[in-house]
């Protein structure tokens, strides 16, 4: 083990997601190959496992539902004690994935004289994630500006993402790193297809997300309307269930469209399905895609920023019309129209989809976990 070299790793708590699973694969490699590392949160939830030769340190044992202002509020307060706990634990690299996270990694630097290499991950595209009108956007906005620039190094998960803080928030360049979103391909390859769920009759979608307003499931409902021999499974759980209920009534979708709820072994459906539809508003670097990609399912999806473009090799972005590429169809987002229109052409076409299979097999290799977390492990200990 390297006694020199002393990784904390900050994140609100490892609950599901992206930030999280990153996380909860670091934190095995990196004790794997002799570092010495501890866990910092803020909240108690841990959905992924953490292994036991990795303290955990609690900074808060925050509440989920906490109202913005108090957050606002909790920041100074939170960098003292992270601050503290720096010098105390002689940490030597800091990394802290997500908003809140990384403003305390920043901040604790007010209160400390301790040398620690200051790394901070950014996981959305900041323009569209930072850049509403409402007061929380604006404070977000602000921060951003002021503190991400005095970090010694900035990771993204998409290229786009990186670019954004360089251009719109002050980020000096060659203080910007991006590292793509890794994926177990080995796990996933083991998973069998579920056999006999999807009926052969129909050419059957599987979207996942969470029902919440930037996955723009009312959007995908609107464009399967013209389709009858599509049928559209969607999986995730969330506050816009009721609505999708009722829109799908509406538009007379009973037949077409199944809301799944959460599922926690989505590949099994992946392998069995034609292709995976997606119509996000704005992402960070969308994992479902990847997982997709993993399965060999051909993709449609919306543009959105950032990380399908990326993902997908896209060569000449279009706002008019739909983009294809070697592993699917990419949309301009929110076009109803260009969405039908990708739709009508992988339905009158599957061999297009036939073709993209092998080609998303070999893309995903690009995103194989392990040569990911060493590019992470490279960085801690530069």
């Amino acid at each position: 083990m390297n006694e020199d070299i002393k990784i904390s790793i900050f994140i609100n708590s490892l609950a599901g997601g992206g930030a999280e699973r990153v996380t909860s694969y670091l934190l095995p490699y990196l004790i794997k190959k002799g570092q010495s590392v501890v866990l910092v949160l803020t909240e108690e939830e841990l959905a992924y496992p953490v292994p036991e030769e990795v303290p955990i340190y609690y900074l808060a044992k925050s509440k989920k539902n906490e109202s913005g202002i108090l957050k606002l509020a909790k920041l100074p307060w939170l960098a003292y004690k992270y601050a503290r706990f720096l010098k105390r634990e002689n940490i030597t690299h800091s990394f802290s994935l997500l908003t809140r996270p990384c403003y305390v990694n920043i901040m604790a630097r007010w209160f400390t004289n301790h040398p620690y290499k200051l790394m901070i991950s950014e996981r959305n595209f900041p323009s569209m994630q930072y850049g509403g009108n409402d007061l929380q956007s604006r404070i977000n906005n602000f921060l951003v500006k002021r503190l991400y620039p005095k970090a010694d190094l900035v990771v993204s998960n998409a290229k786009a993402s990186a670019q954004d803080l360089v251009d719109n928030f002050g980020v000096p360049k060659e203080r910007t790193q991006t590292i793509y979103n890794p994926i177990d391909i080995d796990k996933i390859d083991k998973i069998e297809k579920l056999e006999g769920f999807f009926d052969a009759d129909y050419v059957n979608a599987v979207s996942i997300g969470r029902l919440v307003p930037e996955k723009n499931h009312l959007f995908l409902l609107e464009a399967v309307v013209p389709f009858k021999n599509l049928r559209l499974y969607i999986f995730g759980e969330g506050e816009l269930r009721s609505q999708l209920e009722a829109k799908i009534k509406h538009l007379g979708l009973e037949e077409q469209v199944f809301l799944m709820g959460f599922e926690s072994n989505p590949f099994q459906y992946l392998k069995a399905a034609d292709f995976f539809l997606f119509g996000s508003l704005n992402e960070g670097f969308p994992n479902v895609l990847m997982e997709a990609m993993c399965c060999g399912l051909p993709i449609v999806s919306t543009n959105c920023k950032s990380g399908p473009d990326e993902m997908m090799e896209l060569k000449e972005a279009k706002t008019d019309d739909i983009m294809f590429t070697d592993y699917g169809i990419l949309t301009p987002v929110n076009n109803v129209a260009c969405m039908q229109k990708a739709l009508d052409y992988v339905l009158q076409h599957p061999e297009f989809l036939k073709a993209c299979k092998p080609k998303l097999l070999q893309r995903i290799q690009d995103f194989r976990r392990e040569p990911i977390l060493e590019a992470y492990r490279s960085l801690f200990i530069a």
